[in-house]
């Protein structure tokens, strides 16, 4: 088992391994749950977030929003969708990002061959 997934109970430690882990194990963590109708047709509970799926808000601000993933920032572990952006105060519009943890997913962008082979089609 590799060094990186062991678990621990110290705080710090778990930080510093959450902020240097790899990317293909940051990828990983960017997942949300999926739509009663995305359950019953792939029988999945969770899926990787991918650029250009759809995604309701469900917590915070943004709530009840349902709009396209345009960025996925694996540094932060977070996502930006279409339409939602913040005023700055010296003028302009900032997109936000959000917690992969707080969208659901309501329908996939099928064009990723091993997104395919993952849900068997």
């Amino acid at each position: 088992m590799s060094d990186k997934i062991m678990t621990t109970i110290q705080r710090s430690k778990s930080r510093k391994k959450l902020f240097t882990l790899p990317n293909n194990l940051k990828s990983k963590s960017i997942r949300a749950m999926t739509s009663e109708d995305l359950r019953n047709k792939y029988k999945v509970t969770t899926l990787r977030i991918n650029k250009g799926d759809n995604v309701k808000i469900m917590r915070g601000e943004y709530s009840g929003i349902e709009a396209k993933v345009t960025k996925i920032d694996l540094k932060l572990g977070k996502i930006n969708v279409d339409g939602v952006k913040r005023q700055k105060i010296a003028g302009g519009d900032i997109p936000v990002q959000i917690h992969p943890s707080n969208v659901m997913l309501t329908s996939l962008k099928m064009d990723d061959k091993l997104r395919k082979k993952k849900l068997r089609l």
